[in-house]
Order: C-alpha cells, then structure tokens, then sequence
C-alpha cells in the first residue's frame, strides 16, 4: 500500500484489491494482516455499495500502527427496498469465522439508518466481539439496543438482546464513495485505540 502525497488519495492495490483512490473492491475479498487484531468490513461493492472510503479507513489506522485486516462481502449488493425485505444483505458462515478471529470489527455501512443497524445486527448475531461502526447517516447507541444490540453506553433487555457482538464507539458523517477527512480518519484511529484498550482491562 503507498500513500501518494500529490494526490492525497491511497494506492490499495497492493494487498487489498482496490484500485487507485480506492476503487471498486472485488467482492468477498479477503486481506489479511500479520496480527489479527482489527478487521474492517465492507459492504459488496455495487452502485449503491461503494467501498472507496474503506482504503483511506484501513490506511488510516495502519498509518497508526494498528494491525487491519479487510474483508469485502460477497453478499449484500443490488437496490435494497424500503425494509430490507428483498433479503439484498447477508453474511456466510465463512466470513462470520473470519471475522471472529479477529479481536475487534470496524463495520462500514451507508446513509439509511434502518439499513446500518440492521446489516451491524446481522453481522453481530454471529459474530462475537466488540464493533466500532463507520456510516454517514447519524445513528446512535440507542437505536442498536432498540435492536437487540448490546453497546457500550446502552444494553436492552437480557430478554431482548439478539447479538453476540458489541458495539463500543460509532463514527458518522463518512460519505460512501468519498474521501474521508482527516478528522474522521482521527476520530475513527481514536475509536479503535480506545475499544482495543477496554479489551486489555
């Protein structure tokens, strides 16, 4: 991976599929690093799936010593309705295992709100451990513990809880297909340092 400093964009084609800028990631993609310690998941690519910021997501926390691994859907792409109702998302027992070996997820969603916390709730009913979510609409703690999702501020009832996983911190305002500023790219190496040291304690 190498940063072009001209351009202010990342070249991922070395390891992780994606072309100049961050193109289109090929579908179930897999790259893993040395250490699994965080894997950062991405929607399939497609017109409405657009993986671009997750290059500059992964670069970022690289670039702070954080060991990443990425791992591009092979499901969920196509014109989602109102509801999800069309089953557009899902997530196989192969990448579900993926995931788990890894300490810590980073989850990059969109812009429908239903839509981010149901795909972070389908992927957190299986897979068993602590989330920082990445989307561009607002969306907060309370809205995954209406869902069954336990979060670090927030818990639903036991009766209630659907998920395995966590969700520890949430980083909005991340527009799929666009660069992604260096304050987010801050906020979100700062979410995952703080989420991989509540681990320690």
């Amino acid at each position: 991976m190498m940063f072009d400093r001209e351009t202010q964009v990342v070249d991922c084609r070395h390891g992780m599929g994606l072309g100049r800028g961050g193109g289109l990631a090929q579908r179930g993609t897999l790259s893993e690093t040395g250490r699994p310690d965080v894997i950062a998941v991405a929607m399939s690519p497609g017109r409405r799936h657009i993986t671009k910021p997750v290059c500059e997501l992964t670069y970022g926390m690289r670039r702070e010593e954080i060991q990443v691994s990425v791992l591009v859907l092979n499901t969920g792409s196509g014109v989602p309705d109102t509801n999800m109702g069309s089953g557009s998302f899902g997530i196989s027992p192969e990448e579900i295992a993926q995931i788990n070996r890894h300490k810590v997820a980073v989850i990059h969603t969109g812009n429908i709100r239903d839509h981010v916390v149901r795909k972070v709730k389908t992927i957190l009913e299986e897979a068993d451990l602590p989330a920082v979510v990445v989307c561009q609409t607002l969306v907060d703690f309370e809205d995954f513990a209406k869902a069954g999702v336990k979060t670090r501020l927030v818990k639903p009832k036991d009766s209630d809880i659907l998920a395995k996983g966590r969700v520890m911190e949430i980083v909005t305002g991340v527009t799929r297909g666009e660069s992604c500023s260096r304050e987010k790219l801050n906020e979100l190496v700062k979410a995952v340092k703080t989420t991989m040291r509540s681990l320690e304690n």
